[in-house]
């Protein structure tokens, strides 16, 4: 089980680097890898499990913030109407085309390595396409896929990518957003009757 101790901070080298593709068919360490962080996120996302360990909630993993530079991620999220679930672990994944428009996240982004509070917003393209391999964590079979994403999980993909260029977000803040749409997460309210 992976826990606060394995996620790397800001600072250490291999956040710096830029990730090396992982070799197809996967080893053994590679499968076991990504289950390891899947199981962080479902973790991270339990209450009674991330109290008693101590972790910090969290969307997406990429392999560099667990010290291993390899092209590997994990997500965990639903979109922003939270109508979708996307539980993804992907290998060698790419950005192969994305939207002019670009996006935000109106009270900014955060990240499991970087353990301070950044002031400023993150500018993502709105929409994306991404090419890689899909693993199931079940059957252990990797198939390519090739989709296009949008709004919230578009941002937690390209952080995640990001993570496998050597980027981490204070890196690439902004102050200035003018002329350019937040991503928009409906207010439930509570109807009482």
């Amino acid at each position: 089980m992976l826990t606060m101790k394995d996620v790397i901070r800001e600072g250490h080298p291999t956040l710096a680097l830029r990730a090396k593709d992982v070799k197809i068919p996967l080893s053994e360490h590679d499968k076991k890898t990504l289950k390891l962080m899947m199981e962080f996120l479902i973790n991270s996302q339990t209450p009674e499990i991330s109290e008693e360990y101590e972790l910090r909630p969290g969307v997406g993993i990429a392999a560099p913030q667990i010290n291993i530079s390899k092209k590997m991620i994990a997500i965990l999220t639903t979109d922003e109407k939270d109508e979708k679930l996307y539980k993804m672990l992907l290998v060698n994944p790419k950005i192969v085309s994305h939207s002019v428009k670009k996006t935000y996240l109106p009270g900014g982004e955060g990240c499991l390595s970087v353990d301070r509070e950044v002031e400023g917003l993150v500018l993502r393209h709105k929409k994306i396409r991404v090419k890689g391999f899909s693993f199931n964590e079940i059957t252990e079979e990797l198939i390519p896929v090739d989709f296009r994403v949008e709004g919230y999980v578009g941002i937690v993909i390209q952080h995640e990518i990001d993570h496998l260029n050597g980027i981490l977000f204070p890196e690439i803040v902004t102050e200035n957003v003018d002329g350019i749409d937040p991503v928009v997460f409906p207010i439930q309210e509570d109807i009482e009757e």
